[in-house]
């Protein structure tokens, strides 16, 4: 398995990029179709862009976080050797 692919599996960053994506998907969620919600007229298709509100912070998320451990071994490695 690639190392980013392993790395990105990992439980501390599937949860960090969970709670990330629950905080900020919550967030867009209100501004974005709060009133919809609370009127009860929302869509299909609103509902669908609704899981991809959360997806979105939780692939950010995913990747910074993997960026920022793989650069850390990076410059560890170039220390110390």
């Amino acid at each position: 398995m690639p190392l980013w692919l392993e790395l990105s599996l990992s439980k501390s960053v599937v949860v960090r990029s969970a709670l990330t994506a629950v905080v900020v998907g919550m967030i867009l969620v209100t501004i974005n179709y709060g009133d919809v919600i609370l009127q009860g007229t929302l869509t299909r298709s609103q509902g669908f862009r609704i899981i991809l509100t959360f997806f979105v912070p939780y692939c950010v998320s995913t990747y910074s976080s993997v960026s920022a451990i793989l650069n850390m071994q990076s410059e560890h490695e170039s220390m110390s050797g």
